[in-house]
């Protein structure tokens, strides 16, 4: 198999990744992180990378819009990021090469608001994920 070639996404991934996209768009980042937890635990690979990479940024939001972290939300949106560069764009149908941008515009915001030069992140800051 040439090294750019990627497995099918395991039926149950494909289903999570459409549930949590869901929550994650209506705002519910907790819940969309639990959504893709399950099929995180079972995946491998990019499919694997990938589900991290969303759970972190997912629970980078929650930081941000429920406990109102600053530092946990620039961490997690960093660490979610790193991962998510490294997958090919729309694996399971997830437009990596338009929300990558739109996560770091966030970080940046959320970067000042830790620095305390804004008083916090405004949803609309937050990208809509609309899986492919």
């Amino acid at each position: 198999m040439p090294p750019t070639a990627q497995l099918p996404l395991a039926p149950a991934t494909v289903q999570a990744l459409s549930r949590g996209a869901a929550l994650f768009d209506a705002g519910l980042f907790w819940e969309s992180h639990e959504a893709w937890e399950a099929a995180w635990l079972v995946e491998q690979g990019d499919a694997r990378v990938l589900l991290q990479g969303l759970i972190q940024v997912a629970a980078g939001y929650h930081k941000a819009t429920v406990q109102r972290q600053p530092s946990g939300c620039v961490k997690l949106l960093g660490a979610g990021l790193d991962k998510l560069r490294s997958v090919p764009d729309l694996l399971g149908g997830v437009p990596l090469s338009q929300l990558i941008p739109q996560v770091e515009a966030t970080l940046r915001a959320a970067v000042r608001w830790r620095e305390g030069e804004i008083a916090g992140l405004d949803r609309t800051q937050i990208p809509q994920l609309r899986l492919a």
